[in-house]
């Protein structure tokens, strides 16, 4: 049985909270791709940054592997 893949902010690929890098881990792309797109939404439509903090106290940190 397949497990089930989870979000997760990552402990390692980040530059303010990890969101990116753990967004790109989950949708499998490259997480500059992911942060591209949060500063795009950010500078034109302005929802960005709401979106970038829920997601930051919503989402997770990955857990340490052992």
């Amino acid at each position: 049985m397949r497990e089930k893949k989870r979000m997760y902010r990552s402990a390692t690929d980040k530059k303010i909270a990890g969101l990116c890098g753990g967004l790109g881990d989950y949708f499998d792309i490259d997480p500059t791709i992911i942060r591209i797109i949060w500063l795009a939404s950010v500078l034109g439509a302005g929802f960005g940054l709401l979106a970038y903090l829920i997601g930051w106290v919503v989402i997770p940190v990955e857990p340490q592997r052992v």
